[in-house]
């Protein structure tokens, strides 16, 4: 028995604001890859002298969008990926009445794919799409339907994904939107990230209460300002937290 899971499972028994964020190790469960752990993306060959980061930065796109096209289609798309336990178990404390919001920094959508309905993708997604010259906006079935750079059919314009890339400045409602959850949660859950990329790794300041739980494989910087500190994979430990037994 390991007594900091069994105390962290009955805090998310009893909490009645629950906010979670959450990054990239959410989703590994599901066969998408995270970015930066020894089989991350960024430690991965793309047979080129670009590093992943340039390659997912606006400098990239801007200077090389065809290579842009190609690596993100390549890398980032995971069209038969499906949710996985952690996913889950968001949706059903949603589903509770008790989540009042999954801020996520992933571009997967697999959130909404659970159920979640709640959800603040801080880093926006991979499943919209839009014209940069007319503002048409596009799904991801009209994007993989192409090779390479894909052209407004309207315009001829560059189609490319609603995503900050590196470069870019973070959506300011949705980080607004993001602030106000966490400071009005009772139980502050954050997993599945590393916690080094800024801003988002500096919205764990706003939460105000005492029972800030952190989920993840490793270790992390913020680790010392948890209340709470668990190293294992999410999925596997909030789908026993709270999956197990739920009606």
């Amino acid at each position: 028995m390991n007594p900091v899971f069994d105390e962290v499972k009955e805090i998310i028994s009893k909490g009645n604001r629950i906010v979670f964020f959450g990054g990239a190790g959410v989703s590994t469960a599901s066969g998408i890859p995270d970015f930066r752990s020894a089989t991350g993306l960024y430690n991965q060959s793309v047979g080129t002298t670009y590093s992943p980061e340039y390659m997912l930065s606006h400098s990239f796109y801007s200077k090389h969008p065809e290579e842009f096209s190609n690596y993100f289609k390549k890398n980032l798309i995971f069209p038969e990926a499906k949710p996985n336990s952690a996913h889950y178990a968001l949706a059903e404390l949603e589903r509770q009445g008790r989540l009042q919001a999954v801020i996520t920094q992933n571009i997967d959508g697999l959130h909404q794919k659970a159920g979640s309905k709640k959800v603040i993708e801080i880093h926006g997604n991979l499943l919209d799409y839009y014209c940069v010259g007319c503002g048409k906006t596009y799904d991801q079935e009209y994007v993989l339907g192409d090779e390479g750079l894909t052209r407004c059919g309207s315009c001829g314009a560059i189609v490319r994904p609603d995503v900050v890339l590196y470069e870019e400045p973070l959506d300011e409602e949705k980080m607004l939107a993001a602030v106000e959850a966490i400071a009005g949660a009772d139980v502050f859950i954050v997993g599945g990230t590393s916690l080094v990329v800024y801003p988002a790794a500096g919205l764990l300041r706003y939460y105000r209460g005492d029972q800030l739980i952190l989920m993840n494989m490793e270790p992390t910087p913020k680790d010392g300002l948890a209340d709470y500190v668990i190293h294992g994979d999410i999925s596997d430990l909030l789908g026993r937290m709270v999956l197990d037994g739920s009606n």
